[in-house]
């Protein structure tokens, strides 16, 4: 496994082998002080709900963070938050809108819960430049399908915004997690450019089921293959081949800060894969340059 102290010359070793400009994470976390150090807490006491510990690799102050991201060659990135109650998403929007601005090579990030308003906002955070939407149906609770959401997805569909969307059943399942919501709200919304975080874990062959039926969906490669997680879901050895398949819809994302391992451990976990160079261009970088069009 690949450890903190030379994550840096592993990672500028990557780089270089796949001349490579830099990687593209879309999948990391940015968020309020207070609302960080509130996940943070939830981690910390996360055994009942994983089974084991998970430390927090990165817990650091927010300067601190970005810069050690930016020395992994990290060169474009998220920072998705996520409400867990209503009442809570625009102000979430407005603290992001505001990291955007003072953060060039972080993508403007929004997000959205299922409350009367929903739709004000989201357009709001349209109109203002938001790149990326983030939705957590296992923390908010809700069914991706609340008629509540309807204008919202018909607004992120209009504008061809992609949306980062927890949607499996991993860690531990939801009331609406697994691909079943999200197949039926596909059904309403074809357009709709979803990225499946963590590659839908566990349900990793129904949700490459939904990528083969729609071209709009991509997945994100988030703690997938790594040692934590193959040691309690395991990606099925049988779906490789459409891993290789779908080379072009997958997208590297680590969960950074919040992940029990170091950084380059993410992307050693891609390499062991055996996929090859083009795969592992596509996925660390060319994918999301061209969903995000970043030059």
């Amino acid at each position: 496994m690949i450890g903190d102290h030379d994550d840096h010359s592993y990672l500028a070793d990557f780089r270089a082998r796949l001349a490579l400009p830099g990687i593209i994470d879309v999948h990391t976390h940015f968020m309020p002080d207070q609302v960080m150090r509130k996940v943070w807490a939830y981690f910390d006491s996360a055994g009942p709900l994983t089974g084991k510990a998970w430390p927090i690799a990165y817990r650091d102050d927010e300067q601190v963070r970005l810069k050690t991201l930016r020395g992994f060659g990290v060169r474009a990135f998220t920072a998705l938050v996520y409400p867990h109650k209503p009442d809570m998403a625009a102000w979430l929007n407005e603290w992001t809108a505001d990291f955007a601005e003072r953060t060039p090579d972080c993508l403007h990030t929004a997000t959205f819960y299922p409350e009367p308003h929903a739709a004000s906002y989201v357009e709001a955070a349209i109109e203002r430049g938001a790149r990326v939407f983030k939705v957590h149906v296992q923390v908010g609770g809700f069914h991706p399908g609340d008629a509540l959401l309807d204008p919202v997805w018909g607004l992120i569909e209009d504008a061809r915004i992609p949306v980062v969307i927890h949607c499996g059943s991993g860690p531990a399942p939801g009331q609406y997690t697994g691909p079943e919501p999200i197949a039926a709200l596909l059904q309403r919304f074809p357009q709709l450019r979803l990225i499946i975080a963590h590659m839908g874990t566990p349900e990793y062959s129904e949700f490459l089921d939904l990528v083969k039926d729609y071209p709009g969906v991509h997945l994100d490669t988030t703690m997938v293959w790594t040692d934590f997680s193959e040691a309690d879901a395991p990606f099925p050895a049988n779906e490789h081949g459409r891993l290789h398949d779908f080379g072009d819809r997958i997208l590297f994302g680590s969960d950074f800060p919040n992940i029990p391992y170091s950084y380059g451990h993410s992307i050693y976990a891609l390499e062991r894969l055996d996929l090859g160079d083009t795969w592992l261009k596509q996925v660390c970088y060319r994918n999301a340059a061209r969903l995000f069009t970043i030059t």
